[in-house]
């Protein structure tokens, strides 16, 4: 019988069968449920991390691993559908890029790490309930210095907490109205990639600790991210999915705002 704590999850550090099982099922979820909407997952894995009690230095660099492959599914399913604007990519890069770099040469305390990353949990969930699609004749040009600034304040965010950014980008790109749904996805998944790259370009400047089972990870991550991808850019509808996805992380949001040690 697995044994739980009394906050509920299991203790990673004492690994049990039905634990890892639990974990493992959760992480192929949350890629999948992830790459269907475009993003990569960061943000998911490392509130299930944080929850199973790794610790935040093996966290960040193992959630941009985990953020490379998934969102690099997710970039290939969006772009063959044509959803790619390469233009207002560019400009959101250009700024967030090297200022991922430098917030991946920033360590926070534990504490502290926690908590912002439960505060930047909010966005995809009030994206995901409360922002619709723009149709297409409500669809607006972006604004190149608001395309500048945002790729830089997100860059700064991504690399410290050890994400990619899209979840932080994407409301911006909805209700600025400079994106569609997918046009949003697509966009968002490259624009993770390439800061996921740089955060731990950023890392690896103070020196990097992996989780001993990262490439375990890896490889469910990708399965379930590749599926996600697919079923999401062609065949599911995404509104469901994004409920699901929004509740999941509401649950996660409000254990590490309020019961994270």
């Amino acid at each position: 019988m697995c044994r739980w704590r009394r906050s509920f999850y299991p203790s990673f550090n004492l690994i049990e069968p039905c634990n890892w099982s639990f974990f493992i099922f959760f992480l192929f979820m949350l890629a999948f449920l992830y790459a269907s909407v475009g993003h990569g997952g960061a943000s998911g894995y490392l509130a299930l991390m944080a929850l199973y009690g790794i610790a935040p230095q093996e966290m960040k660099p193992t959630a941009l691993v985990l953020n490379l492959f998934v969102s690099l599914t997710s970039f290939i399913q969006y772009y063959r559908g044509h959803y790619f604007k390469r233009n207002l990519f560019l400009m959101v890069a250009i700024a967030s890029v090297p200022m991922a770099f430098i917030g991946g040469m920033i360590t926070l305390e534990d504490h502290l790490y926690k908590r912002l990353l439960g505060l930047l949990l909010l966005f995809p969930i009030f994206r995901f309930f409360f922002f619709k699609s723009p149709a297409e004749d409500e669809l607006k040009p972006y604004n190149s210095f608001g395309a500048l600034v945002i790729g830089g304040i997100v860059g700064l965010l991504s690399g410290m907490i050890g994400i990619g950014g899209g979840i932080i980008l994407s409301p911006f790109l909805i209700l600025l109205k400079w994106t569609d749904q997918k046009q949003t996805a697509a966009i968002s998944a490259t624009f993770i990639f390439v800061n996921s790259l740089s955060g731990l370009g950023g890392m690896l400047t103070k020196g990097i600790s992996f989780n001993a089972h990262m490439w375990g990870y890896v490889v469910v991550a990708f399965l379930g991210g590749l599926l996600g991808a697919y079923l999401g850019s062609k065949k599911l509808k995404q509104d469901a999915l994004k409920y699901v996805l929004a509740t999941v992380l509401l649950v996660a949001a409000y254990k590490l705002l309020f019961t994270s040690a």
